[in-house]
């Protein structure tokens, strides 16, 4: 690795331009986690390497860094993997350059999420010079190389190899931008679940001349479709906004135009609250799409593939909230808004282990060209991570 990425372990604002200069796009390491092992591991932590494969999937680095043996746990955890960067024209600055310009870090994975791991980092390190390696606890770092892609060989795997060999993580925080509009004024203490469903519809293939001879697979599909879009799934619940249904493709493979298509497939996403499990909305659609299907004089069985990537969760608002939010307000000045909303991130593993919640940098320019975070922004974060320490590790 060039000597050129490796700067002062308390400028977060370098070790951000440092990992974005790692092209670690999903699922490659680019040098990311050597880098950081490189840089954490002179402040005292053990570093572990934890590589998992599993067939049908790309192999994944991970890496997973603790100093301390003993007391309170506390993790960090995030993704040090970055989503492509899409039409390279159209970026104004190089996205592996990590320029500065305007009072903004530009590339990808400044704000998603390589600027939160540059402020664990800078965190613990000026954290550990003021209080020394033996603070009565433990912190860790635990940084994935699969959060981006399908989240098969990453965290999941990381946490059952620590649960295997009894090690327990106290608290999390992950370092999602879930800021919104400006720093500060977000927090998640929850996300809905994610489920994309696929389902084949049949009708009769035939001439377009013919209609009576055939039954038109697009045109009962599109019924099916009104019949799960046309009223909402439900209002909300408490902590949680209505669950969302989208439809993402339809297709039918035909290329003629004389010939009416007997099977269409459609695949559609739905993001739900805590009202659902993965099993029971499944069924209560499966439900709407056979009596539609059914009032149409279905020709027969629908099939569904179903891929569920994570149920919902909350955490109800308590000591790490408390604790995230009072340093939120005391280095930045604003009282975080507790919120459920956005997709899915690895929280939704983490939370079966101990109480998580996501806070990191604004999350506006996230997998856009030009991805950039404030430079201030940056040092505040970095900031309160700090002060979460402190205050969790108090004496």
């Amino acid at each position: 690795m060039p000597d050129t990425l490796v700067p002062s372990v308390t400028d977060v604002v370098e070790l951000t331009r440092a990992l974005v200069r790692c092209e670690s796009v999903t699922p490659r390491e680019g040098g990311a986690l050597q880098f950081l092992e490189g840089t954490l591991t002179p402040l005292g932590f053990r570093c572990e390497r934890m590589d998992f494969s599993q067939a049908g999937t790309d192999d994944v680095a991970n890496l997973y860094a603790r100093i301390g043996t003993g007391g309170k746990h506390f993790c960090f955890a995030g993704h040090s993997d970055v989503v492509p960067v899409g039409d390279l024209s159209s970026w104004t600055i190089g996205p592996f350059t990590a320029e500065l310009s305007g009072g903004y870090l530009f590339g990808r994975g400044a704000a998603d999420m390589k600027g939160a791991i540059a402020a664990f980092t800078e965190a613990a390190a000026r954290f550990l010079a003021r209080r020394g390696r033996s603070f009565g606890g433990s912190i860790s770092l635990l940084i994935t190389g699969d959060e981006e892609g399908p989240a098969v060989n990453g965290t999941v795997k990381m946490l059952q190899r620590l649960a295997a060999r009894g090690e327990t993580i106290d608290a999390c925080v992950v370092g999602e931008p879930t800021s919104s509009r400006r720093f500060g004024d977000m927090m998640k203490i929850g996300r809905r679940g994610s489920m994309t469903v696929e389902m084949t519809v049949r009708g009769v293939q035939g001439h377009v001349a013919y209609p009576e001879r055939l039954d038109n697979a697009i045109h009962r599909l599109s019924a099916l479709i009104e019949a799960l879009v046309r009223e909402p799934i439900d209002s909300g619940s408490t902590h949680f906004q209505p669950t969302s249904l989208q439809f993402t493709t339809v297709d039918v493979g035909n290329k003629a135009t004389n010939i009416a298509p007997g099977v269409a497939v459609a695949r559609f996403n739905t993001r739900f609250n805590d009202l659902w499990t993965s099993k029971t909305l499944l069924a209560h659609l499966q439900e709407r799409i056979e009596r539609a299907n059914a009032a149409l004089g279905g020709h027969g069985a629908i099939d569904y593939k179903v891929e569920v990537s994570g149920e919902s969760f909350y955490t109800p608002p308590g000591p790490l909230s408390d604790l995230v939010a009072g340093a939120v307000r005391d280095v930045a000045g604003i009282d975080p808004e507790l919120s459920t909303t956005g997709g899915t991130s690895d929280a939704r593993f983490i939370r079966s282990y101990c109480p998580v919640l996501e806070f990191g940098l604004v999350g506006e320019s996230m997998h856009k060209v030009d991805e950039k975070s404030g430079v201030d922004d940056l040092r505040t974060l970095a900031r309160v991570y700090e002060t979460v320490l402190d205050r969790y590790f108090a004496v």
